[in-house]
């Protein structure tokens, strides 16, 4: 049988303290930049299609980025495994920052678009190599104190991305939404070749290259069906109905490929399991209905209410915010009471109730009434997202838990981009459709479309035609969020057959990443179940009565400083005194009457300036660590470990991190002798 000793990492080498603080600050500043890039640009795309053109394409400026980074993950989290995180790290944020520059740049929309894709692929990797990099620098017991980190990153761009987007219109120029990525990215990209050393395990993986190739043919094909369909061309015309055709040919590729792949994006099995073909198909729908809002009310309001850019960001900070508290407060009750279908069954119809409100406003409508209906749809969105990953979580064997969670937030990503692009051609439909009705009372050349970039171009003409083409914009808006209510209502059916059941203890621990809905998420079930169980190590109870519940369970009659000293030192096998003394916080005289204890017992030998374990003492180390893996084991019920090799080892080597690891000042202080 392997020993804990055998299997566990060597965690000394970490960095710790200043280096520890300087890497977690440059990696969160990598996933802002990726995270910011997909909230940032809606409060300047109407601006931005002023300047380039190509009304038609505007969609496309947020698509191209949410497809090549939803598309890319998979890759950079595999490539990361298999060659080393830093150096494919460190390419990403070039990747991203050459996009970033190159959008700056571009002088039409064409250019914008496929920058755009580029700086997408860069933040894919930004993006998943964060969250894996940080289980290299971070021991697992500690990793769960710094979730709430990353997870805040994701709140904080949701909020601040649609305002900074505006400020940067109204202060600089579009083109700062993109410059903006430059210094801050030169800056993670410096701290991160000084100090980030070159840790991590590496994995042999067989990449799925081409299962990824085809789901971005297929994405891409059918996303351009709904783009051109009634605008560039006809629907019943042959290149939209080759595009549809050709795009249900790669999805049948693409679920053969799948089936032999070795290591397959995702694997065809999910898609038969009831739960997570419904929790795919409900966070679609989600995708569908928040990028769709976060892309086409900055134009309402900017044009409809003629607010600045940044005043459009601030209009939509009740959305946000609603958001994030439905999404904590649900994970909360979550957490307390272990439930979790309600949540979707009361957000979905929230989602679609307020999509239909919003369908209501026009050129009149209030603040008031605005941000209680943004408010509201925030609120619901907050509520559906993260719950369907929980669902997700609970219902799978364990080797499919991590690609079960990459592929809930996958069709979330793949949702936004199609509800962007319906959006965008039912509101091109739209606008055409009104203004040609307004033709009598339009001058001649009056050209529409200008007026997203600056609406003031209306205070030229009379109020007849100010107002006449107010009321074309907001209808035009209103029918987009109407055309999306039946998309919200099928997914409220969908949720009354999402089958509930005790939740694990891991399905309870939560990732705000993915509840905020920022970002793609990829990580094997190993990584995935490290997560959560580093959450769940946060909720022990103190070193002390920890150490004492161990001590009785295995008969060890100690003081618990010395059953911390012996699980430290057969960690270790050997190691100085003043190196474990200066591990505990004290002096060798303080800590020697716990080593005596040790030493008398046979468990531990003084050499020259050492302490070592003796075999008795590794025996009575081991039924610790064997202890505490069976604590851990209670978190995963319902998955055998010794059914899967890589679950038991996993358990193992955290059973032995969080034992001699940390010092409680109670464990020092003169105990008496605990007994069973």
């Amino acid at each position: 049988m392997t020993t804990v000793r055998d299997a566990a990492p060597d965690e000394r080498a970490m960095p710790k303290g200043r280096d520890l603080y300087v890497i977690l600050g440059a990696l969160m500043l990598a996933m802002l930049l990726a995270a910011l890039d997909q909230t940032i640009v809606s409060t300047a795309l109407p601006t931005i299609v002023s300047d380039l053109g190509g009304l038609n394409h505007l969609s496309w400026v947020v698509t191209a980025y949410l497809l090549a980074s939803t598309a890319s993950t998979p890759l950079w989290g595999k490539l990361g495994d298999q060659y080393g995180r830093k150096r494919l790290f460190q390419a990403s944020i070039v990747l991203f920052l050459i996009g970033s520059a190159l959008c700056g740049l571009s002088q039409d929309m064409f250019e914008l678009i496929l920058f755009r894709a580029l700086q997408g692929l860069g933040g894919g990797g930004l993006m998943v190599l964060v969250v894996a990099i940080v289980g290299d620098v971070v021991p697992p017991r500690e990793r769960g104190r710094y979730q709430g980190l990353f997870g805040a990153v994701f709140g904080v761009s949701s909020v601040c991305g649609p305002l900074l987007g505006g400020w940067f219109v109204d202060n600089l120029s579009w083109r700062w939404v993109f410059y903006i990525n430059l210094p801050v990215g030169v800056l993670a990209l410096i701290v991160i070749a000084a100090v980030l050393p070159r840790t991590g395990e590496r994995e042999r993986h067989r990449i799925d290259y081409l299962g990824t190739l085809l789901i971005v043919g297929w994405a891409v094909g059918l996303v351009l069906v709904t783009t051109w369909g009634g605008t560039t061309y006809a629907w019943s015309s042959a290149p939209i109905i080759g595009l549809a055709a050709a795009s249900v040919v790669l999805i049948g590729v693409w679920v053969l490929v799948e089936r032999r792949a070795a290591e397959p994006v995702l694997p065809p099995a999910l898609l038969v399991n009831r739960v997570f073909a419904l929790g795919a198909a409900i966070s679609f729908a989600v995708g569908f209905a928040m990028f769709g809002a976060l892309t086409f009310l900055p134009i309402f309001l900017q044009v409809v209410h003629g607010v600045s850019p940044t005043l459009s960001g601030v209009y939509l900070l009740p959305m946000m915010l609603g958001m994030l508290v439905s999404s904590i407060g649900s994970g909360q009750l979550i957490t307390r009471f272990g439930r979790y279908k309600v949540f979707p069954v009361v957000g979905t119809p929230m989602i679609a109730g307020a999509l239909y409100l919003l369908s209501r406003l026009d050129e009149t409508s209030s603040t008031l009434e605005m941000s209680l209906r943004f408010a509201l749809l925030g609120f619901g969105l907050g509520l559906v997202m993260q719950v369907l990953v929980i669902a997700v979580q609970n219902a799978v064997s364990y080797e499919d838990l991590g690609s079960a969670t990459s592929g809930v937030t996958f069709f979330r990503q793949i949702g936004g981009s199609f509800g962007v692009a319906v959006f965008g051609s039912i509101f091109s439909n739209q606008l055409a459709s009104h203004v040609e009705s307004l033709a009598p009372v339009l001058p001649p050349g009056f050209d529409p479309a200008a007026v997203q970039g600056n609406p003031m171009l209306l205070d030229r003409f009379p109020a007849q035609v100010k107002n006449a083409v107010l009321h074309a914009y907001a209808q035009s808006i209103d029918s987009v969020f109407l055309w999306a209510v039946p998309v919200a209502a099928f997914a409220f059916v969908l949720t009354w057959f999402l089958r509930e059941v005790p939740l694990r203890a891991t399905s309870q621990t939560r990732d705000y990443g993915e509840g905020f809905g920022a970002a793609p998420t990829v990580r094997s079930s190993r990584h995935e179940i490290e997560r959560a169980l580093s959450q769940l190590m946060r909720r022990d109870p103190k070193a002390a009565e920890l150490y004492g519940r161990l001590a009785g369970l295995c008969g060890v009659q100690l003081p618990l400083g010395s059953v911390w000293a012996l699980c430290r030192i057969a960690k270790d096998g050997e190691v100085a005194r003043q190196e474990l003394a200066d591990r505990a916080g004290v002096t060798v005289e303080e800590g020697r009457p716990y080593i005596d204890r040790l030493v008398e017992a046979g468990y531990v030998q003084r050499r020259e300036g050492t302490l070592a374990i003796t075999a008795s003492g590794r025996r009575v180390a081991d039924s610790l660590f064997t202890a505490r893996r069976e604590g851990l084991c209670r978190h995963v019920e319902g998955w055998d470990p010794e059914e899967h090799p890589e679950l038991a080892d996993l358990l193992t080597r955290l059973a032995e991190a969080s034992l001699g690891d940390d010092v409680d000042g109670e464990l020092l202080r003169p105990a008496p002798v605990h007994r069973t």
